[in-house]
C-alpha cells in the first residue's frame, strides 16, 4: 500500500512531515518524530552500527521514544555483549520481545533447529516465528516506527523512502539515517565512543541471527552476508514488508486524525 492509498489524514500528515524531515539532521528527525507522535513512537534495535547511533541519539538526549529489541534466541554472543554494554553506558531500559514459546517449540519439534537451511519457505517460517510475530506485538497500537535502515544497504532499500506509510503495521515508518553512508556511521560512533558490536570489526556489516549471518567479502553487496545460501532477491525476513496483513478499523489513522485536528 502506497502513501497515496492511505487515509487522507495520513497522506496530509506525511506531505507535511516529509520536507521538514528530509532537510533535518538525524537528531532533529528523531525530535520531529517524538513531537508528532507523543507516546506512540518506538525504535527497534538489533545492536548493529546504525542502531547504536540511533539508540545513542535517543538516550543521550532523553527523547521520548521507546527502544526495544527482538531476542530471537539465535543471536550472536557479541550482540548480547553489545546489548549489555549499551545498558551500562546509558542506564536506560530496552524492552524485549521474544518468540511465543508454544509456536517455537512446535517448530523445533517438527522441523528441528536448522530447518531454515532447507528452503526459502522454511527460512521465512523461522523468521516469522522468531522475528515478525514478536515485531507485530511490539508495534501494535503504535504511531511511528523508527528504524536504522540506510539506502545503500541493499538495492531493495534504495527504492524506499526516509518517511513511509507502513500499511502492514498501520503506522508511519521513519529512517533517520536513510541518507547516511557507512563511512559517516563509522566516523560518528568513533567520535562519540559509542558501544559497537565487535562483529563489525570481523567483516560483518548486516548482523542478524548467528546461523544466518556471515562476514562479507570486499566488493560484495551489504546484504550478501545474510542468508548467503539464497538468491539475492529473497534476502528480506519480512520485518520491513509494507503490504497490509489484516483488515478492520485503523486506530493509528484515527489517532493521526486527532493529532492533525
Amino acid at each position: 500500500m502506497s502513501v497515496a492509498d492511505a487515509a487522507p489524514a495520513v497522506h496530509a500528515l506525511l506531505d507535511e512531515l516529509r520536507p521538514r524531515l528530509v532537510a533535518a539532521p538525524a537528531l532533529e528527525r528523531l525530535r520531529l518524530v517524538a513531537e508528532t507522535f507523543p507516546g506512540q513512537a518506538v525504535f527497534s534495535t538489533s545492536f548493529g552500527l546504525e542502531d547504536q547511533i540511533i539508540s545513542h541519539l535517543i538516550f543521550a538526549h532523553d527523547l521520548p521514544i521507546e527502544v526495544f529489541t527482538l531476542d530471537t534466541g539465535r543471536n550472536f554472543q557479541e550482540t548480547y555483549a553489545t546489548w549489555n554494554k549499551t545498558l551500562l553506558r546509558y542506564g536506560k531500559p530496552i524492552a524485549v520481545y521474544a518468540p511465543q514459546r508454544e509456536t517455537l517449540e512446535n517448530l523445533l519439534l517438527h522441523k528441528g533447529p536448522n530447518s531454515f537451511y532447507e528452503s526459502v519457505e522454511n527460512r521465512q517460517e523461522c523468521c516469522r516465528i522468531r522475528k515478525v510475530e514478536p515485531l507485530n506485538r511490539a508495534l501494535a497500537g503504535r504511531g511511528a516506527w523508527v528504524t536504522g535502515i540506510r539506502a545503500e544497504q541493499s538495492q531493495n532499500r534504495q527504492t524506499m523512502d526516509p518517511l513511509e506509510w507502513d500499511a502492514a503495521h498501520n503506522l508511519v515508518k521513519v529512517h533517520p539515517l536513510f541518507d547516511w553512508t557507512w563511512e559517516q556511521a563509522l566516523a560518528f560512533v568513533q567520535a562519540g565512543g559509542i558501544p559497537v558490536n565487535p562483529l563489525h570489526q570481523q567483516g560483518f556489516v548486516s548482523i542478524g541471527c548467528a546461523p544466518c549471518t556471515r562476514a562479507i567479502k570486499p566488493g560484495e553487496d551489504f546484504r550478501a552476508g545474510r542468508w548467503w545460501w539464497e538468491d539475492l532477491s529473497a534476502k528480506e525476513c519480512g520485518l520491513h514488508a509494507t503490504a497490509p496483513h489484516h483488515d478492520g478499523p485503523d486506530p493509528v489513522v484515527e489517532s493521526i486524525t486527532n493529532l492533525s485536528s
